[in-house]
């Protein structure tokens, strides 16, 4: 068989930059884990070329915000419209500044992290990010000691992918990649 990722779901992230005008651009990626290096850290990779990995080359920092179930629309979205589109950020968001780091954060997003890179390893048509984790913003409810990781995962429903569709955190299946974005837009 040719090489595949597709039996190994991934969790979906927006990462937040800012563009040369200020304003707020949000991508849509997968290729996000975690890292060791004295510290817990992130490693990210952006394949092709793009306006969110430009922003982060120039800035050397981005937000990194779980995409949800009910954030998947727009996710979707945002994923499937071209970040150098005049009309992919006219979308109204409710965004507000990174606590640590001059990044933005959307507020819906219940797992936040401000990401600053520390080393840019570049690919043949992609690149790797290693970043440190300078704050990791949480919705109150992942704070109660009171709930298992299993309720608190089902509260917040994070949404993954493999094989070009999304799933939710209970293996459901939310619809083939373009597909949610229809809510969005209608």
């Amino acid at each position: 068989m040719k090489p595949t990722n597709d039996f190994c779901p991934q969790t979906l992230f927006l990462y937040g930059t800012y563009d040369d005008e200020g304003k707020a651009d949000f991508g849509l990626f997968c290729w996000f884990s975690y890292i060791w290096d004295g510290e817990l850290g992130v490693m990210a990779c952006i394949g092709g070329d793009k306006l969110t990995k430009e922003n982060i080359h120039k800035r050397k920092m981005f937000s990194a915000n779980l995409v949800t179930e009910p954030l998947l629309p727009l996710a979707d979205y945002l994923g499937n419209t071209d970040g150098h589109s005049p009309e992919k950020m006219s979308r109204s968001l409710e965004t507000e500044e990174g606590r640590v780091l001059p990044v933005p954060v959307l507020t819906a997003s219940p797992v936040t992290y401000e990401l600053e890179v520390k080393q840019f390893v570049p690919l043949k048509d992609g690149e790797v990010m290693l970043c440190r984790i300078r704050n990791l913003l949480q919705d109150d409810l992942l704070a109660k000691g009171s709930d298992t990781s299993l309720e608190k995962l089902t509260a917040i429903a994070p949404v993954k992918t493999t094989c070009s569709r999304y799933f939710s955190w209970n293996g459901a299946d939310l619809g083939a990649w373009g597909e949610p974005m229809a809510k969005v837009n209608s």
